[in-house]
């Protein structure tokens, strides 16, 4: 079939690349000029003249996420050598936290809550009942469940540092209106998978590196059309099937973002009979309420070493301290002195979080003499993930798809999240 996938984000690339492995001939149309979508490459020229590659915004992936490493592999970007694997932890900078061991479930999460650094042994025992009961329970629990009602009874030092850290950082969202539902299907598939499941992988290179850039050049070598630069005004339908600001398509799959997927959907010409779905459709996806994910990329000039002795640690977060996580560029393959704070479920004024992060980085980590580089702010990051969120369906019509991390499913707004979806409409054309 000659299928038309709209935006080039990573459910997208996915999306475009599942259907040509499956023969079909695909246009990829994207609005900018640069694929991968909210988790793209971005670069920034210093005052000397260099340029240094950001991204909008700092990600990682976990060894869960094995459709992206096996899109990855199909497009030839190598994992092993894009992204830097290490076993789970969550440690701040005073060395308190979890760190589990290289072993298979649940022996890592069982040795390593035992073995978790500053943690009493009445915390440590509390946590591994609940997880326990968790699993007894199948990872299930009422839908109006929240996070912290779900882990209600918990000590206070567990939810702030580990329950709060790890609910921001997969859902984007606080525990108290975070879904418990999609929490727990997150540490199944994660924590409980397999060996290996709950691995950190972190990018060596530009987020564009590890899936975009080498999907858009997969599918042009292997004759596809990808169109960067354009914006796709208008869909219809009629007896010859979809058209995409006029162009005959046999299929169309939607992975722009949830307000310009429903304003093409709400704007189509149709037959009659879809009017009402397709308003429906687009009503709930309008609906959707959204996060913000704030990164501050900051340098500390001169430094011929890292800074953090990891690559990624836990922050304690306070007033005046929003940032829960920093990575260190150097421990990542790049340029010393360069670090990443990230700020989950961000709420505040960019103007005001520079200075918050630079002073939150004296006084937690001891770093002085940094200098903000640049700040990024995702107002429309990720849609709040509350317990019973109504997220509409991947399939809207016959032969009219969605596959943004947005629509219904198990996960959050994760990369895995939108390439399984973006895997599922190309196979779901068939």
């Amino acid at each position: 079939m000659k299928i038309c996938v709209v935006g080039a984000g990573w459910g997208g690339c996915a999306a475009a690349v599942e259907a040509a492995l499956r023969g079909h001939r695909v246009t990829l149309i994207e609005a900018t000029r640069t694929p991968g979508g909210r988790a793209r490459s971005v670069p920034l020229e210093r005052a000397d003249g260099s340029t240094l590659v950001l991204d909008n915004g700092q990600h990682i992936l976990i060894g869960a996420y094995t459709e992206c490493l096996r899109l990855m592999h199909a497009v030839g970007a190598d994992p092993g050598l894009l992204l830097q694997r290490e076993p789970l932890a969550l440690v701040f900078p005073d060395g308190e936290g979890l760190a589990l061991p290289d072993l298979a479930p649940p022996w890592d999460a069982l040795i390593g809550t035992l073995r978790a650094r500053g943690w009493p042994w009445r915390e440590r025992l509390a946590l591994l009942a609940r997880a326990a009961r968790w699993r007894m329970d199948g990872f299930a629990c009422a839908p109006q469940t929240s996070v912290a009602q779900l882990c209600a009874g918990l000590p206070p030092r567990l939810m702030a540092g580990f329950i709060a850290p790890l609910c921001l950082s997969a859902l984007n969202t606080e525990p108290e209106q975070a879904s418990g539902q999609v929490f727990l299907t997150v540490l199944r598939d994660s924590l409980f998978a397999g060996r290996g499941g709950s691995h950190l992988l972190l990018p060596r290179a530009g987020l564009g590196a590890l899936l975009p850039e080498p999907a858009v050049g997969w599918l042009q070598a292997q004759g596809h059309e990808v169109r960067l630069g354009r914006r796709v005004q208008a869909l219809a339908h009629d007896a010859g099937g979809w058209r995409v600001d006029g162009e005959a398509f046999d299929a169309v799959v939607l992975a722009c973002p949830p307000g310009e997927a429903a304003r093409l959907v709400r704007e189509a010409r149709v037959p009659s009979a879809w009017d009402d779905p397709l308003r429906a459709w687009a009503a709930t996806a309008q609906a959707l309420d959204f996060g913000a994910i704030a990164t501050v990329y900051a340098e500390r000039p001169g430094a011929g070493a890292p800074l953090l002795p990891r690559a990624m640690l836990a922050l304690r977060t306070a007033p005046g301290q929003p940032a829960q996580f920093v990575f260190d560029r150097a421990r990542l393959g790049g340029p010393a002195g360069v670090l990443v704070f990230v700020v989950s479920a961000f709420a505040g004024e960019r103007a005001a979080l520079q200075e918050q992060v630079i002073d939150q980085a004296r006084a937690s980590l001891g770093i002085e003499g940094l200098q903000p580089l640049q700040t990024v702010v995702e107002r429309r990051a990720t849609f709040v993930c509350r317990p019973r969120l109504a997220r509409p369906p991947r399939a809207i019509v016959p032969g009219l798809q969605a596959c943004g991390d947005f629509v219904q499913g198990p996960y959050p707004a994760t990369l895995e999240g939108a390439v399984r979806h973006g895997v599922a409409a190309a196979r779901a054309l068939d």
